[in-house]
Formats: C-alpha cells, structure tokens, sequence
C-alpha cells in the first residue's frame, strides 16, 4: 500500500494522539470538578439515567472517525487495475537501433542515450495512437508490443541498451521486416514506423523491404542518430570509464559515421521523410505534427494502471461510524 498525499498520514497520527491526550486529561479534570461539588457516590445516584460506557464509546468512535478520514485524505492505493479505451489513432511503431555504434558520443551524451530521450518525449505528444518498440542490432527483438498504455511502453524503453540484443552487427533489412510484420491489422493505412539509427546496414536489402512496407500501406519517418564525420565507439568498463575502443579485425578503431543516403531513400519511398537529430529534438515533434494530419481509425485498447485508488475502504466505515455514534444515546431508557 502507497499514499498519494503522505502529509495526512502524519496529520492523523498528530491528530488522533492529541485528540486521545486532551480527553485524557478532559476526564481527570471533570472528575476532579464533580469531586469538588460533593460525595462521587451520591452524584452517580442522582445520574442513573446517564451510560457513561455510552458516552467514552461515542469518543472513541470520534476519535477513530477523525483518524478514517485522514486516511481517506491520504489517497490509499494498492492493487491493479485495467481499465477500457476507445480512441482515434494511428498504429506507431519505433525501431531503435541498440547496436554499438550508437554508444558513440558525437551527439551527447550518446547516440543511444539521445535516441531515447527523444522517443520519450514522443510519447508526451501521443493521444490515442498506439505505440510499439522494436529494438535491432544484428538481430531484432520485439521490445513492446502495439499498446496505448504509455506508462507501460516507457518502462519498457528505460530497460532499453545495448545488451538488449544478443547479436551484434546492424541488421537494419531484418528489423525493418520484421517491424513491418508487427502490424496485425489488414487495414493498408494508418500504419507509421519511426526508425532511429545512424543507418548502417550490414545486409544492404533494406530498400527493397521499403518497397514491401508501402505496399502494406506503412509509412516510415526516419531519423538519422550522429554525424555524417563520425565518431570512434567507446567501450566502457564496470566504473563507467573508458577502457578503449572498438576495433575492427586488423585492430584499427572503428570509425562508425551516419549514413544519410540510406535513410533518405527509405523514407522518400514511402512517403515519409527524414530528419537528423538536433540538439533541440524538434525532429520527433515534426514527425508527429505530419502524422496528425493522416486519417485515424477507432482504437480499442485497454490500460493498466499499476495501482488502484482505495480511499473508499476507509471513507465508507468512516460514515457508519458517524452515523452510529449520532444514533446512540448517552442516557438509558
């Protein structure tokens, strides 16, 4: 169990303690008054009628009222819950490139680094569009299914590196097909892929995979992650520091550059377009501002939501309580 609003778990301690304390000494005072006014045993006479058990149960019950509603203040969760969306939206998957090269730092603090903040940012602008990652490297791996549950897709992209796939290499032809099949619908329109890598292809098949995607109605916006210059990729060690760099097989460092061609004529063939990434990340914006003028279709989707508000468990016994207090009465019958 969590509390949304902490301060009104201390509060009703507080509260509770003070209230306890004050009808604490209340008592010893009002007894010591009625020991003033005359003999205990012939005032008790004289007060048949009045249920003073009644009386210390109806403070309690005060009591335990106040402490209840603080606690409601508080917000209780635990739990799950799933709850039903309907919405208008596109089918939006991102490829994100894990492989090594992308821990190169010509764009800081790294390209992968870099690639992700801006995919999260992506999510800030969705509403109502389902999203999916596709991570790629040698081999490529579907990271997150198409969901509209936001919270979810970015717990999946944080857990995201380049250990997220086995095989290195860059076998962008293979992520594109695959990512190309993750679209379930047979609808050949409001599909989007977002691809973001610095577009190096080992297999060299990756236009004719762009052919296959806009005849399946997809449309790709790609976004180049370095500069055409380059950079060496650092290796890094458990500390954080660099240990050296990759190294081809005749030992020379790697010089991994952003291939701008390739991605400019993935996009070009399927009516998308192509952006580098800038240090001020407008190039996601700009893709999702083209994506809102495509025609949408209704999305049924469900959302999870880790944690379920539980205040009325504790609001509810809270007004019985209240209820039953005004209800007794403090004199017999």
């Amino acid at each position: 169990m969590i509390f949304q609003n902490n301060i009104y778990i201390y509060l009703a301690l507080v509260v509770s303690i003070l209230l306890f304390l004050l009808l604490k000494v209340g008592f010893k005072l009002k007894m010591k008054l009625i020991n003033n006014f005359g003999d205990i045993n012939i005032i008790k006479k004289f007060s048949q009628n009045i249920d003073f058990t009644r009386t210390r149960k109806k403070t309690i019950m005060i009591i335990i009222v106040i402490f209840f509603l603080f606690i409601t203040l508080a917000r209780p969760q635990w739990g799950s819950k799933i709850s039903k969306i309907n919405r208008k939206g596109l089918n939006i998957m991102v490829m994100l490139d894990v492989s090594k090269s992308m821990l190169a730092e010509d764009i800081k603090p790294s390209r992968l680094e870099k690639a992700k903040h801006q995919v999260d940012r992506l999510a800030d602008y969705l509403q109502g569009d389902r999203i999916g990652l596709l991570v790629f490297a040698g081999s490529s791996f579907l990271q997150c299914p198409l969901t509209i549950d936001y919270s979810a897709f970015r717990m999946y992209l944080d857990n995201v590196n380049v250990n997220s796939v086995n095989v290195q290499g860059t076998a962008l032809s293979d992520a594109l097909k695959r990512a190309v099949k993750s679209f379930p619908e047979v609808e050949k329109k409001y599909k989007v892929i977002i691809l973001l890598t610095d577009g190096e292809d080992h297999q060299g098949q990756v236009l004719e995979i762009a052919e296959e995607a806009k005849k399946e109605g997809i449309i790709i916006y790609t976004i180049g992650i370095g500069t055409p210059n380059g950079d060496l990729i650092p290796l890094r060690s458990a500390n954080g520091t660099i240990s050296e760099y990759k190294k081809d097989k005749s030992g020379n460092p790697v010089l991994s550059r952003l291939d701008e061609v390739t991605l400019e004529k993935i996009a070009l063939i399927t009516g998308g377009k192509y952006y580098q990434a800038t240090e001020t990340e407008f190039e996601l914006k700009k893709v999702y501002e083209e994506i809102m003028k495509m025609e949408k279709k209704m999305i049924f989707g469900k959302q999870f939501s880790q944690r379920e508000d539980k205040f009325q468990w504790f609001l509810f016994p809270a007004v019985l309580l209240l209820l039953f207090e005004i209800l007794m009465k403090e004199r017999k019958k």
